[in-house]
């Protein structure tokens, strides 16, 4: 007998599909790579969509915001400490400062007492390029190391390259101390001055 008639040759066998995953039914799921980079595409857009969204809204909504550092009365010590007629060193705490600023939160300004009630209180910064100034009493003149510009006592332009004198700070006489509102830094948008130009041969160039 031919073994080869008594062969039988077994059927092959059909690929099953794969049943759907019924939700709640505790069975893995199978995730693919391509599901996988979606996903982190989408969270890594999230991200940075945010980081750029937020510095936006806070510039927008910042006309809104009340800073309380802005208007700060802030004491730079009994008016005592400051003789009339004489020009002292003064420093005080930057009220919108951050912990980490260290040292550079203390602001330097030098004060004048020109009577028993009547100060100035000029900025320290250069009124050129914002260099400090040193105040020397022996010629009674504030001058900048940086590129020369020299100011009188009373704050106003000696000579070098600056165009106009030291810029001030608002100040008030409270309990006994000496205040300034040191939460404005003294520039040209809150202590500019009106000024006029003489045409006239002989007159004054300007004057405000």
């Amino acid at each position: 007998m031919n073994n080869d008639a008594l062969t039988t040759e077994a059927p092959s066998a059909k690929p099953q599909p794969i049943p759907p995953i019924v939700p709640g039914s505790g069975e893995p799921r199978t995730v693919s790579r391509r599901w996988l980079l979606f996903k982190a595409g989408i969270a890594l857009n999230s991200v940075v969509g945010l980081a750029l969204a937020v510095p936006v809204f806070r510039y927008l909504l910042a006309p809104w915001r009340k800073d309380a550092s802005f208007n700060s009365w802030i004491s730079l010590g009994p008016i005592d400490a400051f003789p009339t007629g004489e020009t002292r060193l003064a420093h005080y705490k930057n009220p919108s400062g951050n912990p980490w600023d260290g040292e550079t939160d203390n602001i330097a300004c030098y004060v004048r007492r020109e009577s028993a009630s009547q100060f100035k209180v000029f900025a320290i910064n250069c009124a050129h390029l914002g260099c400090p100034v040193r105040w020397f009493p022996q010629s009674q003149l504030f001058m900048c190391p940086c590129h020369g510009g020299v100011y009188y006592a009373d704050g106003s332009r000696a000579s070098g390259p600056p165009e106009r004198g030291l810029f001030t700070y608002d100040w008030q006489i409270a309990s006994g101390e000496l205040r300034i509102d040191a939460g404005q830094m003294p520039t040209l948008s809150n202590t500019a001055k009106l000024v006029t130009i003489s045409t006239k041969p002989g007159g004054c160039k300007c004057s405000g």
